[in-house]
């Protein structure tokens, strides 16, 4: 069985690729539509709870990821570039419920990348940090494991 989920950390950046046996329009969608990213974005037994989402250039994406024993961690996601069924590029970070950042936490800049052949789409996400250490300390919480569990999730719901 081929492989379908590759990562490569440097400095400041990781860079995780996913290959989807699914169309480039369902994979799309699954990155850029609220209802969908709530059925997938957490790592189980957490859940993902979208509170708004603007997918437009400076719009935001407004979500808690929610434990099982109802503890919620708020985040954001400001979009900063949309080139439909190509790519997109925000700027993501921990916030309170209202989307009011949290200054000692640090923001990571995202691009997610969709690439497609016939019955295949590859998801190519960077994301960097202005620190060495912020990376290293989002590796050591479990950052790379909780988004792959997310994309099993993922990959699971396409398949429905």
């Amino acid at each position: 069985m081929e492989k379908n989920f590759e990562y490569q950390v440097t400095d400041k950046e990781i860079v995780i690729k996913r290959k989807f046996q699914s169309s480039l329009d369902k994979v799309w969608n699954a990155f850029t539509d609220s209802s969908v990213l709530d059925q997938w974005w957490a790592p189980l037994p957490w859940k993902c709870i979208t509170k708004e989402q603007q997918f437009t250039v400076n719009g935001r994406w407004l979500y808690c990821m929610e434990g099982p024993n109802k503890e919620q961690h708020w985040s954001y996601m400001i979009y900063k570039e949309i080139k439909p069924k190509e790519y997109y590029m925000g700027i993501d970070g921990f916030c309170d419920e209202n989307g009011n950042p949290i200054s000692e936490q640090p923001s990571s800049e995202w691009k997610v990348q969709f690439d497609s052949t016939e019955n295949n789409c590859t998801v190519t996400s960077s994301c960097k940090f202005e620190k060495e250490e912020t990376l290293k300390a989002y590796l050591d919480m479990g950052f790379l494991e909780g988004y792959e569990m997310g994309l099993n999730n993922l990959e699971n719901l396409l398949k429905k």
